[in-house]
């Protein structure tokens, strides 16, 4: 095994499960039908809420439960052998890094985006993964300043301890163009003793902040984010309100104006969970009034259907009329069921070879050219 696999999986591990510290901060809101009942609520564990709820504040978030990904789903649509590598790579990490992937309880990406700073420039998004479960956060620590070869650098902040890298090739591609700036520097932080949280060095502050009870999300956003906890994963955010945040609309960092944008419209949640027989897509978007719901809805279902006459498979036909949009009040809500052989179908599809792959990797049959015949023709005596 290669030996800098395992770290290369776990960073990316980690970055995914970092952005739990940043749920939404003014989540959408959705549609009743698509409400967890009280039995799924108690699917979440009081320590996994617990740590959610002093993230801090995200303009678009994505939650992750490996716990079900791995345990249940991946049996479902995984073959027997697939499953043991899988299960032979995660032991590796383990033995090899010391921390075991299949602890990790939640995993949730966020993005926030930022006003303007003073000289009026387009402020990149910032971006942090959380992570959190049973392991030691310091042992992750450990382990990143291990495989960063001594380039993190310590960094106290309140009552925690960052550790910054700065990366180096895109400081050189940011002298060319400014819009990297924002992305020179990567840092990780340990939240508590088993939540790890890796991204933007500001956003880890911000973290840090909200750890001691400053800027946390709030419950709407939490919420919204995990309406059902049950989810194989679910997203949420606010796209327009990003985007008014980021041009200046709501005022700059040193000229803030209020917020004007109170519409719902564009406010997204959509999840993947399952049951006993199929993998059920659930969402709903937010319309601003009923009216509009109906506009967006047709919309929808136009795009929908254009879209499905470019898929030329059947099988992904099929899975694609599976989808239904339908307003309902002041969302336009999206449901999908998808029985587990459709699935399992669909993914063997899209990983067998095309036939003109298989045909230009085919090797080449050529005949021999036939030999010429030589005539001999005797010459006649004069």
């Amino acid at each position: 095994m290669n030996r800098n696999f395992p770290i290369t999986f776990l960073a990316i591990l980690l970055l995914f499960v970092l952005s739990i510290t940043v749920p939404a901060q003014n989540p959408p809101s959705i549609a009743a039908d698509v409400a967890p009942s009280a039995a799924t609520k108690a699917v979440l564990s009081p320590q996994v809420h617990a740590s959610l709820t002093t993230l801090p504040e995200a303009d678009t978030l994505i939650y992750i439960n490996p716990q079900r990904i791995l345990n249940e789903a991946a049996p479902r649509v995984m073959s027997e052998k697939d499953l043991a590598d899988m299960r032979k790579t995660l032991a590796e990490i383990n033995q090899f890094a010391g921390v075991d992937p299949t602890k990790v309880e939640f995993i949730v990406i966020a993005v926030r985006s930022r006003k303007p700073t003073a000289d009026l420039n387009f402020a990149p998004p910032q971006l942090m993964a959380v992570a959190g479960g049973d392991f030691s956060a310091d042992s992750v620590v450990a382990l990143a300043k291990m495989a960063s070869d001594g380039k993190l650098r310590e960094e106290k902040y309140g009552a925690k301890t960052l550790w910054l890298m700065t990366i180096d090739p895109l400081v050189k591609e940011a002298e060319k163009n400014p819009f990297l700036k924002s992305f020179t520097e990567v840092g990780i932080v340990p939240l508590n003793a088993n939540t790890i949280a890796v991204g933007s060095p500001g956003y880890l502050r911000a973290a840090v902040d909200a750890g001691e009870g400053n800027g946390r999300i709030s419950a709407e956003s939490l919420n919204s984010l995990l309406r059902d906890p049950s989810v194989l994963l679910s997203v949420a955010g606010r796209p327009f309100d990003s985007l008014a945040k980021s041009i200046g609309l709501l005022g700059t960092e040193a000229n803030p104006r209020a917020a004007k944008c109170e519409s719902n419209l564009g406010n997204f949640y959509a999840a993947l969970t399952m049951d006993a027989a199929n993998f059920m897509l659930r969402g709903a978007m937010g319309a601003d009034n009923p009216d509009t719901a109906k506009v967006l809805n047709n919309l929808a279902n136009g795009l929908w259907r254009h879209a499905m006459s470019y898929v030329p498979e059947k099988t992904g036909q099929t899975v694609m009329s599976s989808v239904k949009f339908a307003p309902t009040d002041n969302e336009v809500v999206l449901s999908a069921d998808f029985p587990q052989q459709m699935v399992v179908d669909f993914l063997k599809s899209q990983m067998q070879p095309k036939k003109q792959d298989a045909a230009a990797s085919a090797p080449a049959t050529t005949t021999p050219p036939a030999k010429k015949r030589t005539v001999h023709r005797r010459r006649r005596r004069p």
